[in-house]
């Protein structure tokens, strides 16, 4: 199945969720040349922003995977600090609520860069943060990424040094 990326994002903006797009997608859009097959957010876990992340995830019609009863989320389930692994209308999405213990939203603010998404300002996990997360998760996929992003990171890096 595919995502389709930008529906997810406007649902999560056009509902005023704060979030951070994390994972190969926040690779991407910052350069990267990798692909993803699903879109990752950390979420704020304020009531109110459970709120409004549940307003988007009824707009895209989300649903566990691979849940033959096509359960829903709802608030108590991402109250928590755990991952909520659905399916869309537009793809696949994993709503997280952090990125591993003690590292939720406003432990990943400060590392984020804020760029245009078709339209909307959207937070993105940088590179660098990136690159340490994939790191402490030590999962076979997320080391196979490095050196693709530790190369993009250098690159960015040498565009933005001022030549003398």
């Amino acid at each position: 199945m595919s995502v389709r990326f930008t529906e997810i994002i406007h649902a999560f903006c056009d509902n005023d969720v704060e979030f951070i797009v994390v994972g190969n997608l926040s690779a991407a859009l910052l350069g990267a040349p990798v692909t993803t097959h699903d879109v990752d957010v950390v979420h704020r876990r304020t009531p109110e922003n459970v709120k409004r992340v549940l307003a988007a995830l009824a707009t895209l019609r989300a649903t566990y995977r691979g849940d033959p009863r096509k359960l829903t989320p709802d608030a108590s389930h991402l109250r928590g600090p755990g991952h909520q692994l659905l399916l869309t209308a537009a793809g696949p999405l994993d709503v997280l609520g952090s990125l591993g213990p003690g590292v939720n939203y406003e432990e990943l603010l400060p590392d984020t860069e804020t760029i245009r998404v078709d339209g909307h300002e959207v937070h993105v996990l940088t590179l660098e943060r990136l690159i340490r997360a994939k790191e402490a998760a030590g999962r076979e996929k997320d080391l196979a990424v490095l050196p693709t992003l530790r190369r993009t990171l250098a690159e960015r890096q040498r565009r933005t040094i001022p030549e003398e």
